[in-house]
């Protein structure tokens, strides 16, 4: 069962795409997965189909076809006739077809500029991508019915205006670049806080790094564009090291360079080096230049601390958030000690429910001797549900915290 959960999962933004577009309706394209996930349930018992997506795609058009006409509703979209039930030859040509290609369709369609920007990649991360309300109410940092209510706008949006769900001419595309590189970006840093990459974004690491590359082809004169990718590629590089032996997540700076992936880095290095000869700085580029200062280890240095801050510092002018801030604070307390990360931690607001806040000050409360409070937040973030690999390295810090305490 669980195979065939992860099948149905790693299909889901494929068929859910190709439906969307098809159906020119997002709503109907998600309930029909819905539906044709639940009769494969029933239809896979013990082993799935050769290929998951081609079944689901069809098994799910099946389903929006009755509904439409049980409804009797006439959509511009011409539908045609319900196909008949796959064939094993069916499967394999299904499998060349280009349904991984409505993906990126997709993205463009749902951050049309007629979608409020705080919409665009909030609905596209839950269409295409399928994260839930609360995950994507967490990722944007508001409130779960405020996340609904800005989905259920931007759907109502896309339908009124007659949205067209297709790729828009590339003299269209600088309006909707933002809202796409800001789509991949946030699916990409839910797939970077679960180091064993074992919930709902583990497939987004893959995916992200794909269709970051192949942005940066597409528009290979948009230094942004560039900048994500190479941001993607340092970062995936180092996640063979991102794991101990017993399934802990382990930090940047403690990690086994031996196992990080030199060809990524390397292409990181070469994008990073193309955006730079624009003079086009933007926060993408700076947060790859963040995580190339942290590859420096690969090269037998230490990593730059003084350095990150300092790109910190200047990413907080360019894009003011409260994750930058945190990070920043983090690099603060390694470059110049522990009391002046914590000041700068203090300065935070609304961060108190985040976990990566406060796994920060947990470090930095145990960096300064500052051992129960170190401990109190370290059972704040293991309160705030962590990854698997995540929740053990915060046990162990708890358990280092306590047996230093007893025997202190």
């Amino acid at each position: 069962m669980k195979r065939i959960g992860q099948q149905i999962w790693a299909a889901r933004p494929r068929v859910v795409a190709a439906l969307a577009a098809r159906l020119r309706d997002l709503d109907a394209a998600e309930d029909a997965f819905a539906e044709a996930c639940a009769a494969a349930l029933v239809a896979w018992p013990n082993q799935p189909p050769r290929d998951a997506a081609a079944w689901l795609w069809r098994a799910a058009l099946r389903r929006a076809i009755d509904a439409k006409r049980r409804a009797a509703v006439r959509e511009r979209a011409v539908l045609d006739t319900p196909e008949p039930e796959p064939t094993p030859e069916d499967a394999l040509i299904a499998a060349d077809t280009p349904i991984p290609d409505e993906r990126l369709r997709l993205i463009f369609v749902c951050c049309h500029p007629a979608i409020s920007p705080d919409a665009r990649a909030a609905l596209t991360l839950k269409v295409v991508c399928g994260l839930s309300t609360e995950r994507l109410a967490r990722a944007f940092f508001v409130a779960e019915p405020a996340m609904l209510q800005r989905i259920t706008r931007a759907k109502k949006k896309i339908a009124a205006a007659g949205v067209p769900f297709e790729v828009p001419g590339r003299e269209a595309w600088p309006e909707r670049l933002e809202a796409v590189l800001a789509t991949l970006e946030i699916a990409y840093a839910q797939a970077y806080e679960d180091a064993a990459l074992a919930g709902e974004a583990s497939g987004f690491a893959e995916e992200v790094l794909r269709l970051s590359g192949l942005l940066a082809e597409l528009v290979a004169d948009e230094p942004e564009a560039l900048g994500l990718a190479a941001l993607v590629r340092f970062a995936e590089a180092r996640r063979p090291a991102r794991l101990d032996d017993a399934g802990a997540m382990v930090p940047p700076d403690r990690q086994e360079v031996g196992l990080w992936r030199a060809e990524l880095i390397g292409e990181g290095v070469r994008l990073l080096d193309r955006a730079a000869e624009f003079r086009r700085s933007g926060p993408r580029q700076l947060l790859a230049a963040i995580h190339a200062s942290h590859c420096a280890r690969l090269e037998g240095r230490p990593t730059p601390w003084a350095d990150i801050a300092a790109l910190y510092d200047v990413l907080m002018l360019v894009r003011p958030h409260a994750v930058t801030a945190v990070n920043r604070a983090v690099a603060i307390g390694e470059a110049r000690g522990a009391e002046q990360g914590l000041a700068a931690l203090e300065g935070i607001d609304g961060v108190e429910g985040w976990l990566p806040y406060q796994a920060a000050r947990a470090g930095l409360c145990a960096k300064a001797g500052r051992r129960s409070e170190a401990a109190h937040a370290l059972r704040a973030a293991l309160a705030l549900s962590p990854a698997p690999a995540e929740r053990l390295w915060l046990q162990r810090q708890l358990r280092n915290l306590d047996e230093g305490s007893a025997s202190g």
